[in-house]
């Protein structure tokens, strides 16, 4: 089954139930917004955010959260997630903040940049996975597991994330994915995973290439910065 979706370029990837705020400068993003809070009450006031893969590398940045300037060729990434409109305020210059909330998978068939003010995509929707899963339930437990190791060496209180892991493996997984220190490759090779029990798998070994990588760092007694300089005195 095929839709057609307002896409969204971002130098970020979503994941289904990740809450993503944004800063709408853009008039093309601006008439985005005003068509999706223009929709009847019961239509899915969504788009997809597609991370880039190429392009727009020296443009200007934007406020945070900003899409990139028009103009100049890009290459999207081929699978993306919806962001649902949730909130919107809007500024008095006519632009917007806005909350979105990540809910479904896609893959792009085909991009037209012709044919709304903002680009548009013919998607393919991605199978997510429904019942219970075994071997996901296992691997659940294991990333959890590396997952707190992880953040006791990133966050000075990971008790404060580690209480509120999802039991639910499919949400377990995409929550890791969104919230470890991952490179936007990394992340869109999660995305592109169909089915759980092989994105928290590939978690799993990022998970403990990166716990390898801080521990080594941490191990490290002094700073280089110090080596370098004088000695202090006594």
């Amino acid at each position: 089954m095929t839709a057609r979706l307002p896409v969204f370029p971002l130098g970020t990837v979503l994941f289904p139930g990740l809450v993503l705020p944004l800063h709408i400068f853009e008039e093309r993003y601006r008439a985005l917004v005003r068509h999706l809070v223009g929709l009847p009450d019961g239509a899915p006031r969504e788009f997809g955010v597609v991370a880039i893969q190429a392009g727009w590398e020296v443009a200007p940045a934007g406020p945070p959260g900003a899409p990139p300037p028009a103009g100049g060729e890009v290459t999207l990434h081929e699978v993306g997630c919806t962001a649902e409109l949730r909130q919107v305020t809007e500024l008095e210059d006519g632009g917007f903040d806005i909350v979105t909330v990540g809910r479904r998978r896609f893959r792009i068939a085909e991009v037209d940049a012709d044919a709304a003010p903002y680009l548009t995509a013919e998607v393919e929707w991605l199978p997510e996975p429904a019942g219970t899963d075994e071997v996901a339930d296992l691997l659940a437990a294991r990333v959890i597991s590396v997952f707190r190791q992880y953040l006791g060496l990133v966050r000075p209180d990971p008790q404060e994330i580690s209480e509120q892991l999802p039991e639910d493996p499919t949400v377990l997984s995409h929550l890791v994915a969104a919230t470890a220190a991952l490179t936007v490759a990394d992340r869109q090779r999660l995305l592109a995973i169909d089915d759980t029990a092989g994105r928290l798998r590939a978690e799993l070994r990022l998970l403990h290439r990166e716990t390898a990588l801080l521990r080594e760092v941490r191990a490290v007694p002094v700073p280089l910065s110090e080596l370098a300089g004088p000695p202090a005195p006594n």
